[in-house]
C-alpha cells in the first residue's frame, strides 16, 4: 500500500473515521480537511449490494447534474451528412468518421466522451479494443449512440455524468468541484442518489446502500449516512 504523505495524514486526524455524516457535513468536512493547490474534485463512491456477477443487476446509465461537474467535457462525435453538421452546430469539439478512427489508432486521445450515431458503430466498434479500455466507447445505456446528436452534446456540455458499477458492486461519480458552494454539491450528489434509487434491481436482495463515501481528489473518504432500502 503506498505511503500517505503528511499532508493526508494531518487531514485524516480532523475527521471521525467511525462516524457516518449528514450529506451536507460530509462535504463541508471533505472541503475543509483538502489540502491541494488545485480545484479539486469532489467524487462519490457507492457500494451497493447488488451481484455484479448478474445480467439483470448490471448497474450503468448517465445522469445530467442539475449544476455541472466544473470540467468542460470535449466531446467527440461519429457522424456524417446532416448529423455531422447537427454536431457541429450543437458545440461539438471534433465531428467526423474515417479521419478520427484513423487518428485514435495513431494514439490520439484528446477528447472525454464519444458519441456516433448508429449508422457508425460498425466502424466505431472496431475501435472498441483501445476505447473500451479507457471507458470511452459509446453505449446507448448512456446516450451515446443516438440519432439525437444535438440533445446527446447538449447534454454532455451541461454536466452530464456517466455511472457504472465495478466488479465489486461499487460506483464512483464526481459531483462537481470544491470551489463549488455546499448547496450545489449536495444537490448533485442527490440527483445521483435518487437515480441510484430508481436503478434498483428488482432482484437485489438486503441493503441496497451499503456504503457511501465522499472525498477529494487526494483527500480522506467521509463515510456519509446511507439511507435504508
Amino acid at each position: 500500500m503506498a505511503k500517505k504523505g503528511k499532508k493526508y495524514i494531518e487531514a485524516l486526524k480532523q475527521i471521525d473515521r467511525s462516524t457516518s455524516y449528514p450529506i451536507a457535513e460530509a462535504i463541508e468536512l471533505a472541503k475543509k480537511v483538502d489540502f491541494t493547490k488545485f480545484d479539486a474534485t469532489v467524487d462519490v463512491s457507492f457500494r451497493l449490494g447488488i451481484d455484479t456477477k448478474k445480467a439483470d443487476q448490471q448497474i450503468r446509465g448517465a445522469v445530467v447534474l442539475p449544476n455541472g461537474t466544473g470540467k468542460t467535457q470535449r466531446v467527440l462525435v461519429f457522424a456524417k451528412g446532416e448529423k455531422a453538421k447537427e454536431a457541429e452546430a450543437a458545440g461539438a469539439d471534433y465531428v467526423g468518421d474515417a479521419e478520427y478512427i484513423n487518428k485514435i489508432n495513431q494514439g490520439w486521445f484528446e477528447f472525454d466522451v464519444v458519441v456516433a450515431t448508429p449508422d457508425m458503430m460498425g466502424e466505431v466498434g472496431k475501435l472498441g479494443r483501445t476505447l473500451g479500455p479507457k471507458g470511452l466507447m459509446p453505449n446507448p445505456k448512456t446516450g451515446t449512440v443516438t440519432f439525437d446528436v444535438e440533445k446527446a452534446v447538449n447534454e454532455i456540455k451541461a454536466g452530464k455524468v456517466e455511472y457504472r458499477a465495478d466488479k465489486a458492486g461499487i460506483v464512483h461519480v464526481p459531483i462537481g468541484k470544491a470551489s463549488f458552494d455546499d448547496e450545489k454539491l449536495v444537490e448533485n450528489y442527490n440527483t445521483i442518489l435518487d437515480t441510484l434509487t430508481k436503478a434498483k434491481p428488482a432482484s437485489s436482495k438486503g441493503k441496497y446502500f451499503k456504503n457511501i463515501t465522499v472525498s477529494t481528489t487526494m483527500g480522506p473518504g467521509l463515510r456519509v449516512e446511507s439511507i435504508s432500502l
